[in-house]
Protein backbone atom coordinates (compact mmCIF):
# COMPACT_ATOMS: atom_id res chain seq x y z
CA UNK A 1 0.00 0.00 0.00
CA UNK A 2 1.36 3.40 -1.02
CA UNK A 3 1.95 6.01 1.66
CA UNK A 4 2.90 9.69 1.53
CA UNK A 5 6.47 8.90 2.53
CA UNK A 6 6.82 7.14 -0.83
CA UNK A 7 6.80 10.60 -2.41
CA UNK A 8 10.28 12.21 -2.19
CA UNK A 9 8.76 15.70 -2.09
CA UNK A 10 7.43 14.98 1.40
CA UNK A 11 10.98 14.69 2.70
CA UNK A 12 11.78 18.27 1.75
CA UNK A 13 8.36 19.65 2.66
CA UNK A 14 7.11 17.35 5.46
CA UNK A 15 3.33 17.09 5.78
CA UNK A 16 1.96 18.80 8.85
CA UNK A 17 -1.18 16.70 8.59
CA UNK A 18 -0.49 13.71 6.35
CA UNK A 19 -4.15 12.72 6.24
CA UNK A 20 -5.17 15.76 4.17
CA UNK A 21 -4.33 16.98 0.66
CA UNK A 22 -0.82 18.36 0.29
CA UNK A 23 -0.62 21.38 -2.03
CA UNK A 24 2.69 22.73 -3.33
CA UNK A 25 2.04 26.20 -4.63
CA UNK A 26 2.60 29.94 -4.87
CA UNK A 27 -0.05 32.64 -5.24
CA UNK A 28 0.46 33.12 -8.96
CA UNK A 29 -2.64 32.88 -11.19
CA UNK A 30 -2.01 29.19 -11.75
CA UNK A 31 -1.47 28.55 -8.06
CA UNK A 32 -4.61 30.50 -7.17
CA UNK A 33 -6.73 28.33 -9.47
CA UNK A 34 -6.11 25.26 -7.33
CA UNK A 35 -6.36 26.88 -3.92
CA UNK A 36 -9.65 28.52 -4.91
CA UNK A 37 -11.03 25.16 -6.02
CA UNK A 38 -9.98 23.54 -2.74
CA UNK A 39 -11.62 26.36 -0.80
CA UNK A 40 -14.80 26.29 -2.90
CA UNK A 41 -15.10 22.53 -2.39
CA UNK A 42 -14.50 22.81 1.35
CA UNK A 43 -11.65 20.31 1.21
CA UNK A 44 -9.10 20.24 4.00
CA UNK A 45 -5.51 20.68 2.87
CA UNK A 46 -2.03 21.76 3.86
CA UNK A 47 -0.09 24.07 1.59
CA UNK A 48 3.62 24.41 1.10
CA UNK A 49 5.07 27.54 -0.52
CA UNK A 50 7.27 26.84 -3.53
CA UNK A 51 9.40 29.72 -4.78
CA UNK A 52 9.59 30.07 -8.57
CA UNK A 53 12.62 32.33 -8.30
CA UNK A 54 14.67 30.06 -6.07
CA UNK A 55 16.22 27.05 -7.86
CA UNK A 56 16.50 25.42 -4.46
CA UNK A 57 12.74 24.89 -4.60
CA UNK A 58 11.19 24.20 -7.97
CA UNK A 59 14.24 22.60 -9.59
CA UNK A 60 15.12 20.28 -6.73
CA UNK A 61 14.95 16.51 -7.26
CA UNK A 62 12.22 16.36 -4.63
CA UNK A 63 9.92 18.79 -6.43
CA UNK A 64 10.72 17.32 -9.85
CA UNK A 65 9.76 13.90 -8.52
CA UNK A 66 6.16 15.16 -8.28
CA UNK A 67 6.16 17.53 -11.25
CA UNK A 68 8.84 16.79 -13.85
CA UNK A 69 7.79 20.01 -15.62
CA UNK A 70 9.00 22.01 -12.57
CA UNK A 71 5.93 24.26 -12.40
CA UNK A 72 3.52 25.06 -9.59
CA UNK A 73 1.08 23.95 -8.42
CA UNK A 74 1.33 20.25 -7.77
CA UNK A 75 -0.66 18.19 -5.31
CA UNK A 76 -0.83 14.90 -3.48
CA UNK A 77 -4.18 13.52 -2.39
CA UNK A 78 -3.58 10.88 0.30
CA UNK A 79 -7.08 9.56 -0.35
CA UNK A 80 -7.00 9.19 -4.12
CA UNK A 81 -8.62 6.56 -6.32
CA UNK A 82 -9.12 3.22 -4.55
CA UNK A 83 -7.99 4.88 -1.33
CA UNK A 84 -4.40 5.20 -2.54
CA UNK A 85 -2.34 8.41 -2.58
CA UNK A 86 -2.30 10.22 -5.91
CA UNK A 87 0.24 12.80 -7.02
CA UNK A 88 -0.96 15.13 -9.77
CA UNK A 89 0.27 18.25 -11.57
CA UNK A 90 -1.06 20.67 -14.23
CA UNK A 91 -3.89 22.92 -13.07
CA UNK A 92 -6.40 21.69 -15.63
CA UNK A 93 -5.87 18.10 -14.54
CA UNK A 94 -6.09 19.08 -10.87
CA UNK A 95 -9.34 21.01 -11.38
CA UNK A 96 -10.94 18.13 -13.26
CA UNK A 97 -9.74 15.65 -10.64
CA UNK A 98 -11.13 17.69 -7.75
CA UNK A 99 -14.39 18.26 -9.61
CA UNK A 100 -14.78 14.53 -10.11
CA UNK A 101 -13.70 13.74 -6.55
CA UNK A 102 -16.24 16.07 -4.96
CA UNK A 103 -18.97 16.17 -7.59
CA UNK A 104 -18.78 19.97 -7.51
CA UNK A 105 -18.23 22.66 -10.17
CA UNK A 106 -17.92 20.13 -13.02
CA UNK A 107 -20.98 18.32 -14.40
CA UNK A 108 -20.63 14.56 -14.13
CA UNK A 109 -21.73 13.78 -17.66
CA UNK A 110 -23.40 15.00 -20.79
CA UNK A 111 -22.95 18.10 -22.92
CA UNK A 112 -22.61 20.39 -19.88
CA UNK A 113 -19.47 18.51 -18.79
CA UNK A 114 -17.74 18.98 -22.13
CA UNK A 115 -18.93 22.55 -22.43
CA UNK A 116 -17.18 23.27 -19.13
CA UNK A 117 -14.03 21.39 -20.10
CA UNK A 118 -13.76 23.20 -23.43
CA UNK A 119 -13.67 26.57 -21.67
CA UNK A 120 -11.11 25.21 -19.23
CA UNK A 121 -8.98 24.19 -22.22
CA UNK A 122 -9.53 27.66 -23.73
CA UNK A 123 -7.96 29.17 -20.64
CA UNK A 124 -5.08 26.74 -20.59
CA UNK A 125 -4.28 26.99 -24.29
CA UNK A 126 -4.95 30.69 -24.81
CA UNK A 127 -5.53 32.92 -21.81
CA UNK A 128 -2.71 31.60 -19.63
CA UNK A 129 0.08 31.55 -22.22
CA UNK A 130 -0.93 34.80 -23.93
CA UNK A 131 -1.61 36.81 -20.78
CA UNK A 132 1.64 35.50 -19.34
CA UNK A 133 3.50 36.89 -22.33
CA UNK A 134 1.77 40.24 -21.82
CA UNK A 135 3.12 40.26 -18.29
CA UNK A 136 6.63 39.43 -19.43
CA UNK A 137 6.80 42.08 -22.16
CA UNK A 138 4.80 44.75 -20.34
CA UNK A 139 5.90 44.50 -16.73
CA UNK A 140 8.92 42.24 -16.35
CA UNK A 141 12.21 41.54 -18.17
CA UNK A 142 10.71 41.76 -21.63
CA UNK A 143 9.81 45.40 -21.04
CA UNK A 144 13.49 46.19 -21.61
CA UNK A 145 13.28 44.99 -25.23
CA UNK A 146 13.06 47.98 -27.56
CA UNK A 147 11.54 46.12 -30.51
CA UNK A 148 7.76 46.71 -30.12
CA UNK A 149 6.66 43.75 -32.23
CA UNK A 150 6.58 41.05 -29.51
CA UNK A 151 4.73 43.39 -27.16
CA UNK A 152 2.22 44.39 -29.83
CA UNK A 153 1.63 40.77 -30.81
CA UNK A 154 0.66 39.74 -27.29
CA UNK A 155 -1.37 42.86 -26.58
CA UNK A 156 -3.42 42.17 -29.70
CA UNK A 157 -3.96 38.52 -28.90
CA UNK A 158 -4.94 39.36 -25.32
CA UNK A 159 -7.50 41.87 -26.66
CA UNK A 160 -8.91 39.21 -28.97
CA UNK A 161 -9.26 36.74 -26.09
CA UNK A 162 -10.88 39.41 -23.92
CA UNK A 163 -13.40 39.94 -26.69
CA UNK A 164 -14.17 36.22 -26.89
CA UNK A 165 -14.80 36.16 -23.14
CA UNK A 166 -16.86 39.34 -23.17
CA UNK A 167 -19.13 37.90 -25.86
CA UNK A 168 -19.50 34.60 -23.99
CA UNK A 169 -20.49 36.46 -20.82
CA UNK A 170 -23.29 38.39 -22.51
CA UNK A 171 -26.40 37.54 -20.51
CA UNK A 172 -24.46 35.21 -18.20
CA UNK A 173 -22.99 35.65 -14.73
CA UNK A 174 -20.50 32.84 -15.34
CA UNK A 175 -18.77 31.44 -18.41
CA UNK A 176 -21.02 28.41 -18.86
CA UNK A 177 -23.99 29.87 -17.02
CA UNK A 178 -23.18 28.02 -13.79
CA UNK A 179 -20.10 28.75 -11.68
CA UNK A 180 -17.52 26.10 -12.53
CA UNK A 181 -13.88 25.12 -12.79
CA UNK A 182 -13.75 27.21 -15.98
CA UNK A 183 -14.33 30.34 -13.92
CA UNK A 184 -11.73 29.29 -11.36
CA UNK A 185 -9.25 28.95 -14.22
CA UNK A 186 -10.03 32.25 -15.95
CA UNK A 187 -10.70 34.57 -12.99
CA UNK A 188 -7.19 34.50 -11.48
CA UNK A 189 -5.66 35.47 -14.82
CA UNK A 190 -7.96 38.47 -15.18
CA UNK A 191 -7.01 39.54 -11.67
CA UNK A 192 -3.34 39.24 -12.57
CA UNK A 193 -3.76 41.47 -15.62
CA UNK A 194 -5.15 44.12 -13.30
CA UNK A 195 -3.15 43.68 -10.10
CA UNK A 196 0.22 42.29 -11.16
CA UNK A 197 0.65 43.38 -14.78
CA UNK A 198 -1.28 46.67 -14.58
CA UNK A 199 -2.21 46.10 -18.20
CA UNK A 200 -5.98 46.61 -18.37
CA UNK A 201 -5.61 49.31 -21.03
CA UNK A 202 -3.05 47.40 -23.09
CA UNK A 203 -5.18 44.24 -23.16
CA UNK A 204 -8.44 46.08 -23.73
CA UNK A 205 -9.80 44.69 -20.49
CA UNK A 206 -10.88 48.14 -19.30
CA UNK A 207 -13.22 48.43 -22.30
CA UNK A 208 -15.13 45.17 -21.87
CA UNK A 209 -18.02 45.76 -19.47
CA UNK A 210 -19.00 42.10 -19.20
CA UNK A 211 -15.45 41.09 -18.29
CA UNK A 212 -15.20 43.84 -15.68
CA UNK A 213 -18.46 42.83 -14.02
CA UNK A 214 -17.46 39.18 -14.17
CA UNK A 215 -14.15 39.82 -12.42
CA UNK A 216 -15.94 41.77 -9.70
CA UNK A 217 -18.31 38.84 -9.10
CA UNK A 218 -15.43 36.40 -9.00
CA UNK A 219 -13.36 38.43 -6.55
CA UNK A 220 -16.35 38.94 -4.27
CA UNK A 221 -16.59 35.22 -3.51
CA UNK A 222 -15.26 34.43 0.00
CA UNK A 223 -13.56 31.22 -1.17
CA UNK A 224 -11.76 33.19 -3.87
CA UNK A 225 -10.56 35.72 -1.33
CA UNK A 226 -9.22 32.94 0.86
CA UNK A 227 -7.63 31.11 -2.06
CA UNK A 228 -5.74 34.21 -3.20
CA UNK A 229 -3.89 34.31 0.12
CA UNK A 230 -2.63 30.72 -0.15
CA UNK A 231 1.03 30.58 -1.11
CA UNK A 232 1.68 34.25 -0.36
CA UNK A 233 5.02 35.22 1.12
Amino acid sequence: MAVLSDYPITRRWPPRRPEVIQLYTLNTPNGIKTSVMLEECGLDYDWHRISISDPEDQFTPEFLSLNPNNKIPAMIDPNGPDGQPLGIFETGAILIYLGDKTGKFLPKSGAARYHTIQWLMWQMGGVGPMFGQVGYFHRYKGSEIEDPRPRTRYYNEARRLMGVLDKQLQGRDWITGEYSIADMAVGPWLRTVRVNYEAEAETGMDGFANVQAYLARFLARPAVQRGIEVGAA
